[in-house]
């Protein structure tokens, strides 16, 4: 029998890593957009897992396609493919511009998978001087060293050493600064539809259309992506619809399994054929139980029902974040799009995001940051109404409590 070990948070400084440094609470249920901790104390959940927890928890079909699923075949690894794999690749080409999809296991995997292809490409249908990777200011795509190079945020990548080459830095927004760095070396432009850790910041149609037009200019690719954005959050599949701009390579993960970690890398065969055989791998990638969960999560999502619900619960949010801050004079915006909004916190309040985070903890309301400026909201695209204006109410007691203890 098994020993039966007593886990309290004091657990974790004993025997995890100390990267993390978690919330007091140990959450060990989860129905929707409810969560209960240890003590029985309920939680409106508006972070869903930091915007990978798309129907909520323990939705029904994802269970159910779990539960099936793990009945039949949990792995194989990719010296065989299998049916659930197929199906959502199948699913995903039919319903976004790809026509080929790689499977990883989160979105660090699948940017790592999307620079590599657009390094191999560049080296195979130019040579070696095409090189140069382009993102932005701000941005992130993962925490592998190559991503977090790649990253515009030097916080998270100073400190291991010498770092990948050929990486430059952009404004994002700022077309001219594009310009100053595009050139017959660059191989890609690498860039989130909406900046997520980097505040919620949502490129304009101008902005994006123009770096379209640049790589098809210089030859380069354009590489978005939709590890926050994609998957309905922005009451379109995929992000880059609401722009009218096609991607040459497209990321995914977070809310395309729902909570079971999965990621992807979408794009052309004629782009896909330089990743051959044993350029990349990986062991887990397209694992049958991941993908059987996603081809139901995409299932429930991609429906007119959802996707027009996601901006009917996006006016919701506004409208009382809006009334909240008539009363309180907090934020200077609310920022995004969907059920991916950063509510931008003004002059007196600079740096303050994680006091309404914690206070909003103590009135029951798990909440998110984006920086230190930005109060962020990522729930499930099919909460409730009544959870909306529970969990408003609840950060509405929050607001006060940072405000009147100023």
């Amino acid at each position: 029998m098994a020993e039966h070990i007593q886990v309290t948070r004091s657990l974790f400084d004993d025997v995890m890593v100390p990267n993390y440094a978690p919330a007091k609470m140990i959450p060990v249920k989860g129905r929707g957009s409810r969560v209960w901790d240890q003590e029985g104390r309920e939680y409106v959940d508006f972070a869903g897992g930091i915007a990978v927890s798309s129907l909520g928890h323990c939705h029904p079909a994802m269970v159910s396609a779990l539960t099936e699923q793990a009945g039949k075949l949990w792995h194989l690894s990719n010296v065989l493919t299998n049916e659930p794999a197929l199906r959502l690749a199948s699913k995903l080409v039919q319903q976004t511009f790809a026509e080929k999809v790689f499977f990883a296991n989160s979105g660090a995997e699948a940017n790592e998978a999307a620079f590599k292809l657009a390094r191999r490409w560049a080296l195979d249908t130019h040579g070696e001087h095409k090189q140069d990777i382009i993102s932005f200011s701000k941005s992130f795509h993962g925490r592998t060293f190559f991503t977090v190079t790649v990253g515009g945020q030097a916080s998270y990548s100073d400190g291991f050493g010498p770092k990948p080459g050929a990486v430059l830095h952009a404004e994002f927004n700022n077309l001219d600064s594009v310009k100053a760095l595009i050139s017959e070396r660059t191989c890609a432009v690498v860039l989130e539809p909406i900046q997520g850790e980097g505040g919620i910041i949502p490129a304009t149609k101008e902005f994006l259309a123009g770096v379209r037009a640049l790589c098809d200019e210089h030859q380069a690719l354009l590489v978005m992506d939709e590890v926050q954005t994609g998957v309905g959050r922005t009451g379109q599949l995929y992000a880059y619809m609401n722009y009218g701009v096609i991607p040459d390579i497209l990321t995914t993960a977070k809310s395309l399994g729902g909570g079971f970690p999965i990621g992807a890398m979408l794009t052309s065969t004629e782009i896909a054929k330089h990743l051959k055989v044993g350029t990349h791998g990986t062991t887990y990638g397209g694992n049958p139980l991941a993908c059987a969960v996603a081809e139901a999560v995409i299932d429930t999502i991609n429906t007119p029902e959802v996707l027009q619900g996601v901006l009917a619960k996006e006016q919701l949010f506004r409208q009382r974040l809006d009334a909240i801050n008539e009363q309180y004079q907090v934020f200077s915006e609310v920022r995004g799009k969907g059920m991916l909004l950063g509510a931008v916190l003004n002059e007196q309040y600079q740096g303050r995001a994680r006091d309404f985070f914690l206070a909003a903890a103590d009135h029951g309301l798990m909440a998110l940051v984006a920086g230190v400026n930005v109060v962020r909201f990522a729930p499930s695209l099919v909460i409730t109404e009544q959870d909306i204006q529970d969990g408003m109410d609840r950060f509405e007691k929050a607001v006060a409590q940072v405000v009147n203890a100023a």
